[in-house]
């Protein structure tokens, strides 16, 4: 975090209970960057990407999905993804409200990028740009072979595919607040629903959307993720892929680039002087 930086707690009244979020802020941010976080983990995995954020101008706001890390609900049991877009809203409208007049960015990884992704569909206009990171779009070969098998057998994220850094596996194996174990059959439904959701939804037009993967992504592989992007991207989508880059885009070794580039398509986006 940087020096200037405070991390406070915030509480919001979810669709299934209490979301628990947490807000990086600084003394007069030009813009707001909202954070979706991924299936299994939790908004404090995020502490160096809101520090480069805040670097670059931004306050920043993240709650942990219903059934991740310190909000409530089941464990990874997300049956209906559409609730928890009213969910992310309702972040987005906490971080505004805190913040009136300053344009807002979503940033989605993952399963939060497929979040992120539909939300955009729903609310652009809330928005002033969307990045997804590595996200779940088109098909995911994971839900579909799961699904197919009467019994899901175990399925913890190998942590050898987040990232080239062994130090990003090894503190995410020892994490508690990361979810270790199996797919919950809803979810992989619900996962699978909301793909085909977006996939209806169609362009996002000409809202800016950055997108970023990892060449070397083991987890949500890079081709299936592409192919359900262009039904998805508009006239003011960029795109850019990493060489070697494995699924946490964010906590790997060339993290600097990765975030370099979405401040530099910020900027673009906002004006001069967001930096």
């Amino acid at each position: 975090m940087s020096n200037d930086a405070q991390a406070t707690d915030f509480t919001l009244d979810g669709h299934g209970g209490t979301l628990v979020g947490r807000a990086w802020s600084i003394p007069a941010p030009r813009w707001v960057a909202v954070i979706a976080h991924g299936y299994g983990e939790h908004v404090d995995r995020y502490e160096w990407v809101a520090s480069r954020l805040n670097a670059g101008g931004a306050a920043v706001y993240a709650a942990d999905h219903l059934g991740h890390g310190r909000s409530d609900g089941q464990r990874v049991l997300i049956s209906d993804f559409e609730p928890v877009v009213d969910d992310l809203h309702l972040v987005v409208q906490h971080a505004a409200a805190g913040h009136p007049g300053l344009p807002v960015v979503l940033i989605g990884h993952s399963m939060g990028g497929m979040i992120a992704a539909r939300y955009t569909q729903r609310h652009a206009d809330a928005l002033a740009a969307t990045v997804l990171s590595g996200p779940v779009l088109g098909s995911w070969v994971t839900v579909e072979e799961l699904l197919a098998l009467e019994e899901i057998p175990p399925t913890p994220i190998d942590p050898d595919t987040l990232s080239r850094d062994p130090a990003v596996g090894t503190t995410y194996a020892e994490d508690p607040l990361v979810w270790h174990g199996d797919f919950a059959r809803p979810t992989l439904e619900g996962l699978q629903q909301a793909m085909r959701t977006i996939e209806a939804g169609g362009s996002v037009g000409d809202h800016p959307l950055l997108y970023l993967h990892g060449e070397a992504d083991q987890l949500v592989p890079l081709p299936a993720s592409w192919e359900g992007l262009q039904t998805l991207r508009g006239a003011a989508t960029s795109t850019k892929t990493y060489p070697g880059a494995r699924h946490e885009i964010f906590h790997e070794i060339n993290r600097e680039e990765v975030l370099e580039d979405v401040l530099t398509f910020v900027e673009r986006v906002l004006g001069d002087g967001i930096r």
